[in-house]
């Protein structure tokens, strides 16, 4: 396994979020965390991206106890966005992009030509080029989360940790992002895990859902394995209908609700 979580208790304070919870994430597949709010989702990727320190249990990258290696080795291995990051007000996409290459500087090697190629392809690789000069806050809100995006590739890890990357996006730039994440992941084998509300934007995007409810997993494996009618049911109290996405092939879910529900035969 890439990542993985093995007994982990997560909590803020004396609350506690999760407790015993076991995860494996492989190397080279999208996975996508599902689930209620306030079931954990965030918690969880928190945790697995070194934001939060588990008080019980251990997460373990390529083997090795995450919170037990220097904090430079994992930028150089995993990088994280968090759910609505902020920038200060003025940065340019391109001085935004430039901190994905601190990782790779010390005090002897400071910016070099190796970090101007890396923060030039991380923009390229997003189609933000022309728009490199460009303050963060006068771009679109799908622009700006492409741009956040290249700020991780500069990083030039292969695993990647989004939390919810479509928040406040309208379908058009969901779409736009997730398919600039699919295809990172097509092109390089890139390992991503993401939190994601939308199911069937979820289902089409990953290889792998997990599925969480009160701090626990439920189910976990590839996407027409999770979302089925019984499982939407004990996840989400939801009542719906799965059916074949017409374009994709995936599992498409269809909410029934108290107004369109199908009179009993």
């Amino acid at each position: 396994m890439r990542l993985q979580a093995a007994g982990v208790k997560l909590g803020y304070g004396d609350r506690i979020i999760i407790d015993g919870l076991d995860l494996g994430i492989e190397a080279g597949t999208v996975t996508t965390i599902i689930g209620p709010n306030g079931c954990g989702k965030s918690t969880l990727l928190r945790a697995l991206g070194r934001l939060l320190k588990p008080t019980g249990g251990e997460v373990l990258l390529d083997g090795k106890r995450i919170d037990r290696m220097p904090t430079r080795e994992v930028a150089k291995v995993l990088g994280v966005l968090p759910q609505a990051p902020t920038a200060p007000e003025g940065l340019t996409v391109a001085d935004l992009v430039a901190r994905g290459r601190h990782p790779h500087q010390t005090w002897y090697r400071q910016w070099s030509a190796g970090d101007e190629t890396a923060v030039a392809e991380a923009l390229s690789m997003t189609g933000l080029l022309d728009l490199a000069d460009r303050p963060l806050d006068e771009l679109s809100g799908g622009q700006r989360q492409r741009a956040w995006i290249s700020m991780a590739l500069a990083q030039g890890t292969d695993l990647l940790l989004l939390d919810e990357p479509t928040t406040f996006l309208d379908l058009a730039h969901q779409v736009e992002v997730l398919e600039l994440i699919r295809s990172l992941h097509l092109d390089a084998q890139r390992t991503i895990v993401m939190v994601l509300h939308d199911l069937n934007l979820a289902a089409r995007y990953a290889d792998r859902l997990v599925a969480m409810r009160d701090g626990r997993v439920v189910a976990a494996g590839e996407p027409h394995e999770v979302l089925t009618e019984d499982l939407l049911r004990e996840i989400f109290d939801l009542d719906a209908k799965v059916i074949q996405d017409p374009v994709a092939a995936t599992p498409l879910v269809v909410p029934i609700g108290t107004h369109h529900r199908l009179p009993a035969l």
